[in-house]
C-alpha cells in the first residue's frame, strides 16, 4: 500500500542560504529542514519540493512534500519540525496529501513577487529584501510590458544561458507592476494575505521610513532558471526610459538572452506560493 503523503508549506529568509537544494559543504535550506523532519520522524527522509529557489531568493510559500510512515497530527508536526529549525525558517502549516501527491509535479501554478524599493534613499531595513533603484521610473510602462508577457509563450529570452530544460514554452496568467507608498499602506493588494511590507519588528513604526516600493508580481505554470529575475532587469530599463514598452515583445519573440535586460539582484525576489488541484 503507498503511503500518505505531508504536505508542508514553509517561509524563509533566503539570504543566509546557498538556495533550496543540498550543497557539500555549504548551508542550504533543504539540508535544514530534511535534517529536522529526520530528527522527528526517526529515519531517512526523501523530499521533494515545489521549486528550488536560487541563493538569496527568499519564500512567503514553499512547498515540500514526503512520505509518512504513520499519522501524525499537522499541529505537532509543524510545532515539532519548528522547534528544531533554525529561526530564518518557520514550517507554516502541514497538511495530508494523496500517496501520489509531489510538491512540484503536482502544482498548478505558482507566484512569484519582485520588490524595487524606489526611494532617493533606501530604507536600512529594506536592503536585504528589496532592490534599491535610484531615480524615476515609468511604472505605466512597466505594467504595460509586464501584460504584454501574459499567455502561452516561447521564454527562452529571458532564461539564463547556463539553464537546461526540455521546452522554453510556459504559460503565464498575470503578470503585473504596481507602485505602493510604504508609508501609507501595508499591503499591495494581493489575495494570498501577505503584504507587500516585512514585518515591522524592527524597532518600532517610527524608525523606519516611508518610500516607494515598486512590486513586480507574475503568475504561471511554470518558469525558467532566474527567469523572473531577467524580467525584472528588462522592466527596470523600460521604466528608466531606455527601452520602449512594446520591446519587451520583440524581446520575448527573439528567443535571444542577449535582447533582455540585466540579471536582477536575487534579495529583491520572495516565491509567494503554489497552487494544486485536489488533494
Amino acid at each position: 500500500m503507498s503511503k500518505p503523503h505531508s504536505k508542508i508549506t514553509l517561509e524563509y529568509d533566503g539570504g543566509p542560504f546557498a538556495g533550496w537544494a543540498e550543497q557539500p559543504g555549504r548551508r542550504t535550506v533543504a539540508a535544514e529542514v530534511v535534517d529536522a523532519l529526520r530528527t522527528v520522524l526517526r529515519r531517512d527522509v526523501e523530499l521533494t519540493v515545489a521549486g528550488r529557489t536560487d541563493a538569496g531568493v527568499h519564500a512567503l510559500g514553499q512547498v515540500a512534500s514526503c512520505a509518512l510512515d504513520r499519522a501524525i497530527d499537522r499541529d505537532v508536526l509543524v510545532r515539532a519540525l519548528n522547534a528544531r529549525l533554525p529561526a530564518d525558517i518557520r514550517v507554516v502549516s502541514a497538511e495530508s496529501a494523496a500517496p501520489d501527491f509531489h510538491a512540484r509535479f503536482s502544482a498548478t501554478a505558482k507566484t512569484y513577487r519582485y520588490r524595487i524599493d524606489n526611494a532617493d534613499v533606501m530604507n536600512p531595513f529594506e536592503r536585504h529584501y528589496a532592490w534599491h533603484v535610484f531615480g524615476a521610473l515609468d511604472v505605466d510602462a512597466m505594467d504595460a510590458a509586464a501584460r504584454s508577457l501574459e499567455g502561452p509563450h516561447d521564454f527562452a529570452a529571458f532564461q539564463t544561458n547556463a539553464g537546461t530544460t526540455r521546452t522554453t514554452e510556459r504559460t503565464v496568467t498575470r503578470s503585473r507592476v504596481t507602485r505602493t507608498n510604504l508609508s501609507t499602506t501595508e499591503d499591495t493588494g494581493d489575495t494570498e494575505g501577505k503584504t507587500g511590507l516585512l514585518p515591522r519588528v524592527v524597532c518600532g513604526e517610527d524608525f523606519l521610513r516611508g518610500g516607494d516600493l515598486i512590486v513586480y508580481e507574475i503568475t504561471g505554470d511554470g518558469f525558467l532558471r532566474h527567469m523572473v529575475r531577467a524580467i525584472v532587469g528588462t522592466l527596470v530599463e523600460i521604466g528608466r526610459g531606455r527601452r520602449p514598452r512594446e520591446e519587451m515583445g520583440e524581446v520575448l519573440v527573439s528567443r535571444d538572452r542577449g535582447r533582455a535586460g540585466p540579471t536582477a539582484p536575487a534579495w529583491g525576489l520572495f516565491l509567494v506560493g503554489v497552487e494544486y488541484g485536489d488533494l
